[in-house]
């Protein structure tokens, strides 16, 4: 990209496997989030990466740091 964006890390670590009522809800969430970003590009989303293990993380992508934030605050979002 020739324009400036914003990198932003989210991810989760996995200590107690056996406790999946605790992480799966966390875990779960993510792919909901990702489908409404990708449906509404104009909230700013531009791409994400994700790596899977007992530390999961996703880098994600976005045109700015104030629609970053502005998805982060949007409580209907």
């Amino acid at each position: 990209m020739e324009d400036s964006f914003v990198v932003f890390l989210i991810g989760m670590r996995i200590n107690k496997w056996w406790k999946i009522n605790k992480w799966w809800p966390v875990a779960m969430a993510m792919p909901k989030m990702i489908k409404e970003l990708m449906a509404h590009k104009e909230m700013g989303f531009i791409s994400a990466e994700s790596w899977f293990g007992k530390t999961t993380i996703m880098v994600q992508y976005w045109e700015s740091f104030e629609k970053l934030e502005a998805y982060a605050r949007n409580k209907d979002a």
